[in-house]
């Protein structure tokens, strides 16, 4: 056979003629022709062909080729239908095509009936897309009603977020009233549901007077979401008593409870954002308490150093008033951010409250026992909140507690905590989660953190230690709920080392959790241990078979399942790239910003440090950096290849200086990147 090309002018020899076959089989729409079916709605017929119903809708298949009476019947009735509704579901059967823009609102809401009755799942998707953008406060009550009783999960929860943001107006709606009673019940006892008690029973009370078939248990059900020691007691005698909606024996009840109870016990009722940072002064949101009050919620977290940028209290003799911030309304809060002043390696232990009325408070984050850096990120239960207070309690340079910025959010996203602290499942070892590199050697600041495990040689991409002296020691940004961690040894040539790992929350209280003392490790560690509080990572060197330096090239906790065969991108690391931290004045999902390029740059060693920050209690010697490798180690790197037993060392002819490995002849002054923690020089 010929092997000739024919030259058909359909590439790859593909004939679309799908749009002919829409138009074909649309035709036979209300079409006498060939039809076998005779469709009876509200006493008008519609000529239809069972096969064609019967391919597009499971409903339709059941009843006409199911072996039901109807599957012998010419003529079949279909009960229960609005006739303009099925005329417009019956043109969409077969064409597939429908405006709804071009139909009454009431009949969109049929047709939504008829697409779940029928099974027309995309039709049904299609509606409801549509009915949430038509939402409006006349026909909120009706849509919801039907999305709760098709149970339209998507369209409900559009619903519920437009219903709570504007409680106030629909409880005074005329669609109110028309509620269904489960309808009804599950929008008052939304904690989100905002709006004064006293004005949600007077809605409940219209009514169950406009639904008065209603049995006695079921309006007593319905009664039961109304939060009474959230009325005043004026309210409760002059408004609630009189409707004998409510027995004595209930208001008497709710009286006690509210004298009774602690404050922030009673089911308050919140504003639900989520997403959004409720603590900025577009909200209504200030700060009460607290020196330079103004720099806490103006969103710049890229213009702070020694003297200004920063909201603080001094520790000691602030009679735990600390920072008081409230919020322009009752928020639904679980999360907060914070930023607590960085430009050296200070850490600070605090707690914040949260209260409804400055008198009874709760303490929602409690880091007293955690040296804590940076950027702070903090969950917890949700709570209905007005009032925030933020409390210093150490700071290891002075005794004042400074913060450059606070927001505070609804987080729809799920975290795991366990005794208040997070229990991480990504790595948290990462400059842009605050992490530090406070002790140790490398030519690049936080080479360990920063990701990258294909860039390193003789010359660098590692940090190190002398066997017998010193450690590697990296600080989180907070406490987290840690079981597991990660190390990437040194590993371009067959040697071995020895170590271990100790963990502290204080840097000074050490417990041991990795011994490896014994054991001839190389190249990837994958290590577990007793879950636990951690915010120090201590990693000491004790023996490597090939000269008197440990050497690490990465870290990350807990471990990532197959990070080390994580691949490069066009010759580059994509781990090293930055991850822009999240953006201060935009919602909580946006992710990056700018806002905190400045910070990022910070925390990632691209800025300046700085010392101190109020007069005479700063620190000198802040955080230079991490240190160089050596000055021998790129001698002879075609040895690396040839796994001589002659290896010019990394590190080989350093010298020892304040705990940390310098080239020969190299001055303290003159390395800008060597971490030595006790070098710093503290006042105040």
């Amino acid at each position: 056979m010929s092997n000739i090309h024919l030259g058909l002018p359909y590439p790859g020899g593909v004939v679309d003629h799908s749009s002919n076959l829409a138009h074909d089989i649309g035709a036979l729409y209300l079409n006498d022709e060939y039809s076998d079916v005779t469709l009876q709605v509200s006493g008008q017929t519609f000529r239809a062909h069972k096969v064609i119903l019967a391919a597009r809708s499971q409903y339709f298949r059941a009843l006409l080729f199911g072996g039901l009476r109807e599957s012998r019947q010419a003529e079949v009735e279909i009960k229960d239908a609005n006739l303009t509704a099925f005329n417009v579901l019956l043109k969409y059967i077969y064409t597939g095509w429908v405006s709804l823009s071009s139909e009454k609102e009431e009949t969109v809401l049929e047709i939504l009936g008829l697409a779940h009755q029928y099974g027309f799942e995309d039709l049904e998707s299609a509606v409801c897309e549509y009915l949430k953008d038509a939402l409006c406060i006349a026909n909120i009550c009706v849509i919801y009603d039907m999305a709760f009783l098709y149970t339209l999960t998507n369209l409900k929860t559009v619903c519920e977020d437009f219903m709570d943001k504007n409680a106030l107006p629909i409880l005074n709606h005329e669609s109110f009233y028309a509620l269904s009673p489960s309808a009804l019940k599950a929008i008052i006892g939304r904690d989100s549901f905002c709006a004064p008690e006293v004005y949600i029973f007077q809605g409940v009370q219209t009514w169950v007077e406009r639904n008065s078939d209603l049995t006695k248990e079921q309006t007593q059900e319905i009664l039961a979401h109304i939060r009474l020691p959230l009325i005043s007691l004026t309210d409760l005698l002059n408004v609630v008593r009189p409707t004998s909606l409510i027995t004595p024996d209930q208001i008497l009840d709710a009286i006690k409870a509210k004298n009774e109870s602690r404050d922030m016990d009673l089911q308050y009722r919140g504003y639900l954002m989520p997403g959004e940072n409720v603590a900025v002064p577009s909200k209504g949101a200030q700060v009460l308490q607290g020196e330079m009050r103004a720099n806490l919620l103006d969103g710049n977290v890229a213009t702070y150093d020694m003297d200004r940028g920063f909201t603080r209290h001094p520790i000691d003799d602030n009679n735990g008033q600390g920072i008081l911030i409230k919020l322009g309304m009752q928020c639904i809060i679980n999360h907060m951010r914070m930023m607590l002043w960085d430009k050296d390696q200070r850490g600070y232990s605090y707690y914040i409250e949260v209260s409804m009325d400055q008198k009874d408070w709760v303490r929602v984050v409690d880091h007293t026992r955690y040296h804590c850096r940076s950027w702070q990120y903090l969950y917890f239960s949700p709570r209905v909140v007005r009032y925030i207070r933020i409390v210093g309690t150490n700071n290891t340079v002075n005794r004042v507690f400074h913060v450059v910025a606070f927001e505070a959010y609804f987080s729809k996203q799920e975290v795991e905590l366990n005794k208040g602290l997070i229990v991480p499942t990504e790595n948290v070892a990462l400059v842009t989660k605050s992490a530090l590199v406070i002790e140790g050697v490398s030519r690049a600041r936080n080479n360990l953190l920063n990701g990258d495990i294909h860039h390193y040689d003789w010359d660098s991409g590692y940090t190190c230690h002398q066997l017998g002296s010193g450690s590697i020691c990296v600080q989180l940004g907070q406490p987290y709920w840690l079981s597991s961690c990660k190390l990437l040894l040194w590993d371009c040539d067959d040697r071995s080392y020895s170590y271990y790992i100790e963990a502290s929350v204080n840097n000074r209280d050490w417990e041991l959790i990795v011994d490896k003392t014994r054991e001839a490790c190389r190249s990837w560690q994958t290590l577990s241990f007793p879950p636990r509080a951690i915010v120090y990572f201590k990693i000491v060197g004790t023996f490597n078979t090939a000269n008197e330096v440990f050497h690490c090239v990465h870290f990350e906790t807990p471990s990532q399942v197959g990070s080390e065969n994580r691949p490069k991108l066009r010759g580059f690391d994509h781990a090293v790239a930055p991850v822009r931290p999240h953006h201060s004045n935009s919602s909580e999902e946006d992710g990056g910003g700018t806002a905190e390029e400045a910070a990022a740059a910070v925390v990632m060693g691209d800025a300046p440090s700085s010392v101190g920050v109020e007069e005479g209690a700063g620190v000198g010697g802040a955080a230079e950096g991490v240190g160089l490798c050596n000055n021998g180690c790129s001698r002879d790197r075609a040895r690396t290849n040839a796994r001589s037993e002659s290896v010019e060392e990394p590190l080989e002819g350093m010298r020892e200086e304040d705990n940390n490995l310098l080239p020969d002849g190299a001055g303290a002054d003159e390395v800008h990147a060597v971490i030595n923690p006790a070098s710093h020089h503290q006042q105040g």
